[in-house]
């Protein structure tokens, strides 16, 4: 009898932790992911800015960039360094260049491959988690960067709900 407890107790552990050992997540599929850049570049266009777009997945992989005819060289790739950063470190990057300045304590973040530590990218969250960012490249400022970021999301935050 106390072998058959000991066997039962072993397979019930088991059990509990095959059911920790993983986790389901929400990820924007490829189309949420091109609507709210589309969002965010025609909200710059309304502006009159030529920009680049980019939207990441939860872990910072890019999915889709979209750049303007007249935009800079530049703009793409920094885009997509924005969304990184902000997908990465799970801050919107106007808050991380604010704390990220020199002689700060994470100054440090600056020095990592890939960061875009200024402003122009947003986190794209869902029922209380992550599922990417969009970074945006090219207007004339961070505030302007952030305000087509914000409509990307807005353009999908129906999708993202439901």
């Amino acid at each position: 009898m106390t072998r058959v407890l000991a066997v039962l107790a072993l397979v019930g552990a088991g059990a509990a932790i095959g059911a920790e050992a993983t986790f389901s997540v929400k990820v924007l599929t490829p189309e949420t992911a091109l609507k709210a850049a589309r969002a965010a570049l025609e909200r710059c266009r309304a502006s009159g800015f030529q920009v680049s777009v980019s939207v990441t997945d939860r872990m910072g992989v890019v999915q889709v960039v979209l750049r303007d005819r007249f935009a800079g060289p530049h703009t793409p790739d920094m885009a997509s360094a924005k969304a990184y950063t902000a997908a990465s470190f799970r801050t919107n990057t106007t808050e991380l260049a604010e704390l990220t300045q020199a002689g700060r304590p994470q100054s440090g973040i600056r020095n990592r491959p890939g960061v875009a530590a200024v402003g122009g990218a947003l986190m794209i969250e869902a029922g209380g988690s992550l599922v990417g960012a969009i970074g945006v490249s090219g207007a004339p400022g961070a505030r302007d960067d952030d305000a087509c970021a914000a409509a990307g999301i807005a353009a999908i935050r129906e999708d993202l709900e439901l």
